[in-house]
């Protein structure tokens, strides 16, 4: 369609920037050096790997019929078509760095009338969560076979849990997180309509929960674990790498 742009957005190649300069100050061998890589690292690459998820979902959209996705931007990675500033980015953000928890930050709206199949609804959904275990997995490769630094290992390893904790997390079958979207063309009509009236504060409760109750973060993070070791990532790298995100503690 004339007017309408594929080309990969300057702010995205701005987050890899980020990212990469990050990388960067953990080689530099002081500890605060450590801390802001780590740090800046981490953000950008939560940031990249949010366009990416999200390009996976509009990807496989318009490839199963979705041409509108196009018309959007979405194909762009153009941070700023997948986000609100504050809710969408700033927020899960804060969450990030308070918690550890990396909460869903974007959104692709879908036409799913023009999707062709449950299947491809379906596939639709996942695409986003496989992005982030794929990311996860080749991160967990990299620090497993190439030779580095150890700052940068325990940067890109925090990295790399992130990604399996977002998996996992948007893989659980909640209204209005991906799961549930890869389950919801097989459901019955009246299932799917009391998924619509609690999807708006689903994920809000499951959020206020892992916060909250120490029994139900525990049973998460031990899944994140589960899947972080079984794509071969280093607990002890990854921990370290939390501790200098969360420096503040």
């Amino acid at each position: 369609m004339r007017g309408v742009s594929d080309r990969i957005s300057p702010w995205f190649l701005v987050l890899v920037l980020v990212t990469v300069g990050g990388g960067v100050l953990t080689t530099l061998g002081t500890p605060v050096s450590l801390t802001a890589g780590v740090v800046l690292l981490v953000l950008g690459g939560w940031a990249v790997s949010l366009c990416l998820h999200e390009f996976g979902h509009a990807f496989v959209a318009y490839r199963s019929g979705d041409l509108s996705v196009r018309e959007k931007g979405y194909l762009t990675l153009d941070i700023r078509r997948y986000t609100d500033p504050v809710l969408s980015f700033g927020l899960p953000v804060v969450f990030l760095l308070l918690g550890g928890i990396p909460l869903p930050g974007g959104a692709v709206w879908i036409n799913h009338g023009a999707i062709r199949s449950r299947a491809a609804r379906s596939l639709v959904s996942l695409a986003g969560p496989a992005t982030n275990l794929v990311l996860g997995a080749v991160l967990t490769v990299l620090v497993a076979t190439v030779a580095m630094p150890v700052g940068l290992a325990v940067g890109l390893s925090c990295l790399a849990l992130i990604q399996v904790i977002a998996f996992v997390l948007n893989i659980l079958p909640v209204p209005g997180l991906d799961g549930f979207g890869v389950l919801e063309p097989y459901l019955s009509t009246p299932a799917r309509r009391l998924a619509a009236r609690v999807r708006p504060w689903a994920p809000l409760v499951l959020f206020v929960l892992l916060i909250g109750v120490p029994g139900v973060a525990g049973a998460f993070f031990d899944l994140a674990y589960t899947v972080f070791d079984a794509v071969g990532g280093s607990g002890r790298l990854a921990s370290a790498g939390y501790g200098e995100l969360l420096f503040w503690r």
